[in-house]
């Protein structure tokens, strides 16, 4: 019978589609109040893998990351889509999204999106939101899988990724969650 543990403490991150900085900087506001402190914002990268979002939130879009500074508990994460989709709510003019939000979290061996659609890959969590396992971190970095969104799969996406598991890894030190 294997012991029962609470698995280490995760580095939310949530990822922002947009065409809008100022909308950006708004909603760092509104995240910071639910989610604590920010202790990044990523580069632009330029989102061209599709033009699924145009429609919807027009041309020239942008994905910025932005990076909380403390660690969260594995426990009911889930709430974290919750909370980004009434944001999304919030700022969306005659029902469409100005900004797309994708929550998810990084942990030693993984990157994890979470979204409201289930899918083969993807795993129920609670209130209606399943975990996407997105990346795997495997000879020392984020490796991508037959369902990794393309941007996702870029080399510069995952090398950012792999700067925040770096970080996330000494934080977890720092505060004796890891050996």
């Amino acid at each position: 019978m294997g012991e029962i543990k609470k698995p280490l403490k995760v580095k939310l991150i949530i990822s922002a589609l947009t065409n809008d900085d100022e909308l950006i900087e708004k909603v760092k506001i509104d995240l910071s109040k639910l989610f604590g402190e920010i202790e990044e914002v990523s580069e632009k990268f330029i989102f061209n893998h599709t033009k699924y979002y145009e429609p919807e939130m027009g041309e020239n879009l942008f994905r910025r990351f932005i990076v909380f500074k403390n660690l969260k508990d594995r426990e009911h994460i889930a709430y974290v889509k919750v909370q980004t989709n009434k944001i999304e709510e919030k700022y969306s003019i005659n029902n469409k999204r100005q900004i797309n939000l994708d929550p998810g979290y990084i942990s030693l061996e993984n990157f994890i999106l979470f979204t409201t659609k289930n899918y083969t890959h993807r795993i129920y969590l609670e209130n209606g939101i399943y975990a996407d396992l997105t990346l795997i971190f495997q000879n020392k970095n984020f490796q991508t899988l037959s369902w990794t969104y393309p941007d996702y799969s870029e080399e510069i996406i995952r090398n950012y990724l792999k700067i925040i598991r770096d970080r996330y890894k000494e934080q977890l030190k720092k505060e004796n969650e890891y050996r």
